[in-house]
């Protein structure tokens, strides 16, 4: 071979690398369109434009506290601790890798897929705390959610270099746990702040149903979520031109991650079809729980085991769901069942499973108390600081909306306009501008 031709297919692989990951970014774009169209559907017309602009203001903030934050502290605490090591320098904001550079055609992608698994890690939460909580507070706690928290998580189990890989041998291929079980256990700790919707619990405790103001909107979201997954799991894979790697390094191909996503998705909405008797919102959700579900392990289960794991996942879920419902925890969307029960689910069906199986090399197997250990540690740090954090703006006064604009809708109170203009009662409203404008009044006569 001449070196002209070498030199061409090392151009050809590097651009390639590019593209498969300037690809990944695209696609997992259509998580935060499913996202939008998913919790404007769940809320109540009332409240629709103040759900889409929070889902908005969370994609941005999170992608630039990402920048300035996040990709330090994947690259710096591997270990446990920050460490200023080349790539956590190579991180920081203002590295020349930071930015438009010629000579590095990998960081900003890397960066781009990382970002958007950032806010979808974020966004996680947003669903569940609708139509209750002060804008300001809910761009603070998803921004440690999104920039803070889940990074660190991922820097120990999901890293190639992690403790947690190294010590104890965690498998997390899909990032069931780094990214779902800390979204789903940190919405869990705002959430017991935050409280219920007001009317969505009756003085003696018993739930009572707030219905989602456009179901079908909110089926098409977790349709267009399915399609983003896929996006999703091409950034769990490490690309080159001898073949793909996990994100361990272990070698792996994408018909092992097409195989037992598919097979995950079936199972999932079949498993929550039988035990919801084929409730709507439950139905769809279980499609998602199905993928969460196998993706610990999504590299190593043979599809028939995939479809048996997520068909027991979409199974619980419904009863999750009745369970965090006894607690008075008020979850719109059922984030916490979703991605945090069944984050831990998945987890740890891939120590039973996965027993024994070698992981890279020099690093311990796969064994149900590394992942055990694992998930304890990804609960705690979703759990402990989205907790602690909104607690203090609860003390402060800053958590909560006011129950007289949470009667009214978040819609008249932030949003200078209406979604619905016709059709449906009517009142005049300040503009940001100062301009009257005709606005959606619940209850006006």
């Amino acid at each position: 071979m001449t070196p002209e031709v070498e030199d061409a297919l090392t151009t050809m692989a590097a651009v390639n690398n590019e593209f498969f990951y300037w690809m990944s970014i695209a696609v997992m774009m259509l998580i935060h369109a499913g996202f939008l169209a998913y919790e404007m559907g769940a809320s109540r017309s009332k409240n629709v434009l103040a759900t889409a602009m929070k889902n908005l203001l969370a994609l941005a903030t999170i992608i630039a506290s990402f920048f300035f934050v996040g990709w330090f502290l994947y690259n710096a605490m591997p270990s446990g601790f920050i460490e200023m090591t080349d790539a956590a320098k190579a991180a920081l904001p203002w590295s020349d890798n930071m930015g438009p550079n010629t000579a590095d055609s990998a960081s900003g992608i890397f960066w781009g897929a990382f970002a958007l698994f950032a806010a979808t890690t974020g966004s996680i939460m947003s669903g569940a705390v609708l139509e209750r909580i002060r804008t300001s507070a809910f761009l603070i706690l998803t921004v440690l959610v999104g920039s803070v928290v889940w990074i660190i998580g991922a820097a120990w189990g999901w890293h190639g270099a992690g403790w947690m890989l190294t010590q104890l041998g965690f498998h997390d291929v899909g990032a069931a746990g780094c990214v779902h079980m800390i979204a789903g256990f940190a919405t869990l700790g705002i959430l017991i702040n935050l409280g219920p919707r007001i009317g969505r619990f009756a003085p003696d405790g018993t739930p009572i149903t707030i219905r989602p103001h456009n179901l079908p909107l909110t089926m098409l979201g977790l349709m267009l979520i399915f399609a983003g997954f896929f996006g999703f799991l091409m950034g769990c894979v490490i690309y080159s031109p001898e073949g793909y790697a996990t994100i361990y390094g272990s070698p792996t191909t994408l018909s092992a991650f097409a195989f037992n996503a598919l097979m995950g998705l079936a199972g999932g909405i079949i498993g929550t079809y039988i035990t919801s008797r084929g409730e709507p919102f439950w139905t769809i959700s279980g499609g998602l729980a199905g993928i969460i579900g196998v993706a610990a392990g999504m590299d190593l289960y043979h599809p028939a085991l995939a479809f048996v794991i997520a068909l027991v996942a979409g199974a619980l879920i419904p009863f999750i769901g009745k369970l965090i419902e006894k607690f008075k925890i008020d979850d719109v969307v059922g984030a916490v069942t979703v991605h945090g029960g069944v984050g831990l689910y998945s987890v740890l069906v891939a120590g039973i499973f996965l027993a024994g199986y070698p992981n890279t090399d020099g690093n311990p197997s796969i064994s149900f108390w590394g992942q055990a250990v694992g998930a304890l540690v990804f609960a705690a740090l979703g759990f402990l600081p989205a907790y602690l954090v909104s607690l203090a703006l609860k003390k402060a006064g800053l958590l909560r909306i006011p129950s007289q604009v949470e009667e009214q809708g978040l819609d008249l109170a932030e949003v200078p306009a209406t979604p619905y203009p016709e059709g449906i009662p009517m009142t005049t409203m300040k503009s940001s501008s100062g301009t009257a404008v005709l606005g959606a009044g619940e209850g006006v006569k």
